[in-house]
């Protein structure tokens, strides 16, 4: 069995069919690339880390297959010989690359591709959904005789993985707060081609404590641009915290995770939609997006993100992104969900004039995610303090908001921003498991600190997500307990380091106090109590 691949996502739609096949020692898999795409060296990165037997374009053509598999139409797929399949290269048709085929033809259904001499050159066009099947019929009526509808094996993918949502939070460490998904597609109508600010424009103006923001961007992308560079021209959005989704699997665990959708018109978004997530537009992908697709109405139907997008920006589309529009529109691109991999086994089986092994077939659970690949390390924030009550808004260094002081967590934080930082704390380590050690004293650490940095007023340790040390250049030394946030049957964690921040706001305004004090810190979504104490000799000893 031959998977014939252009590009990373082609190779990538043809793994999430692989299980069809599972457990079936009968049949060897391999893969050829088909020469003239743009994107061919990501495609050939993209089979490295598969791990997957390839073979050379001229041994492809040279031998019969038992079956062909592909998910593009371009490319000379016509002299492969055996039964050729062809799925869908995404979710659906809904937008036309100008530079390439028949001008204005949805991407997928030009003929020009999917004739071999007048005649359809794949046995199978595999679809899912009747909506595309329609249009098959009105843009290449030879290829529709041979089209059926068997569901999307990718959109299984991601409802298979539902119940591991907490797990994909977790590794993400999103914990209270609200995951927003930035979803851009390649090319020069992209999300990130028009608005490559939006990004770091979005973290300037959310509260920290309050979004987490990732970014999904298409696999083409990544070869137009470049690992390299793409790490460059994002290197500040992901400094203050942006997670940067790999082409394959982890940006389906996102959107999984995710609690909405920020999206042009890539079809990523309707998967979204698909999953019940609510979608706010940010580009209508101008004159690519195709009239009266699933996506354009589910576009149309979006609310929009303005061009000046802030926290209260976010909110009033969050709000105003219903459910319901989104399903609809994804049902007009997504057929029999759940059932992709036996209607797709049974044809598939037919064509192999094989019986399948009797072993159930189901969609491989997406893998965890990865989390940022650093945590921010310096924060301007700002404060209101109300008697014990405290709360706090932490952003980027760089944002333009009206904030009360700078944090710094220290050895992370630049020397300019630990300098100019008005708190600067420290992450306890492990226990060194060298023989000969050298650590300071949490005392030791906090005092040097002051002495270091005459701009600091609070130097603070992190113990752990309940307990620091925290001492203050005029009001003295303390103990620091935070309580955890509980609802629901659920326990939810504020950075603790957001906390410090908190007390210093309050020690600002507070008079001369004696005895434990409780404040009530509001942090992000959540609210939670933290006493101070007075500094206990464990505390002040700790080695760090």
């Amino acid at each position: 069995m031959l998977l014939a691949v252009r590009s990373a996502t082609a190779l990538h739609r043809l793994l999430d069919v692989l299980p069809v096949f599972d457990g079936d020692e009968r049949l060897a898999v391999r893969v050829t690339l088909v020469p003239g795409s743009e994107f061919d060296v990501d495609a050939l990165a993209a089979l490295e880390r598969a791990g997957a037997r390839t073979l050379d374009w001229a041994q492809a053509r040279s031998r019969r297959h038992d079956l062909v598999l592909a998910a593009s139409p371009k490319g000379a797929l016509r002299a492969l010989t055996g039964p050729r399949v062809l799925l869908p290269h995404g979710a659906g048709f809904n937008k036309t690359v100008g530079a390439d085929g028949s001008p204005q033809l949805p991407s997928g259904l030009d003929p020009h591709y999917l004739l071999d001499d007048g005649a359809p050159w794949a046995d199978l066009h595999a679809l899912g959904h009747d909506e595309q099947v329609a249009r098959l019929l009105a843009y290449c009526p030879e290829a529709a005789a041979r089209a059926t509808v068997v569901g999307d094996p990718t959109l299984d993918r991601l409802l298979g993985s539902l119940a591991r949502r907490d797990d994909y939070r977790a590794s993400l460490g999103t914990g209270g707060r609200r995951l927003l998904v930035l979803t851009s597609t390649w090319g020069p109508q992209s999300l990130l081609a028009r608005r490559p600010e939006l990004p770091g424009e979005l973290l300037g103006g959310l509260p920290h404590d309050a979004y987490q923001l990732a970014l999904v961007l298409h696999p083409n992308e990544y070869s137009r641009t470049g690992s390299f560079d793409l790490a460059r021209h994002l290197a500040p959005a992901r400094g203050a915290g942006l997670v940067l989704a790999g082409p394959y699997e982890e940006w389906a665990a996102l959107l999984v995770a995710a609690d909405a959708v920020i999206s042009d018109h890539g079809s990523t978004a309707l998967y979204a939609a698909a999953l019940g997530r609510p979608v706010i537009g940010a580009h209508d992908g101008g004159d690519e997006l195709i009239p009266g697709s699933p996506m354009d109405r589910l576009l149309s139907r979006a609310p929009r993100l303005p061009r000046a997008a802030g926290a209260a920006e976010v909110e009033r589309a969050l709000d105003a992104a219903g459910h319901r529009a989104g399903r609809a529109a994804a049902a007009a691109a997504f057929a029999l969900p759940g059932r992709a991999l036996p209607g797709l086994r049974d044809r598939l089986y037919r064509l192999l004039r094989l019986e399948p092994r009797n072993v159930p077939v189901t969609p491989r659970p997406l893998p965890r995610p990865a989390g940022p690949r650093r945590r921010p390390a310096a924060f301007a924030v700002r404060a209101e303090v109300d008697g014990h009550q405290v709360g706090v808004t932490r952003l980027p260094p760089y944002t333009r908001e009206a904030v009360h002081h700078l944090a710094a967590e220290h050895p992370e934080a630049t020397e300019r921003e630990t300098q100019g930082a008005a708190v600067v704390w420290c992450r306890a380590r492990p226990a060194a498991t060298a023989p000969h050690t050298s650590a300071w004293t949490a005392a030791g650490w906090t005092d040097r600190v002051l002495a270091d940095h005459p701009g600091c007023r609070t130097a603070a340790v992190v113990f752990s997500p309940g307990r620091c040390l925290l001492r203050h250049r005029t009001a003295g030394t303390f103990g620091v307990r935070v309580e955890p946030h509980r609802t629901a049957g659920r326990v939810l964690r504020a950075d603790p380091a957001a906390v410090l921040s908190a007390v210093h706001a309050w020690l600002a305004t507070a008079p001369p106090w004696t005895g434990p004090v409780a404040l009530h810190c509001t942090i992000g979504p959540l609210t939670v109590r933290a006493e101070l104490t007075a500094a206990d000799e464990s505390d002040l000893g700790h080695e760090l």
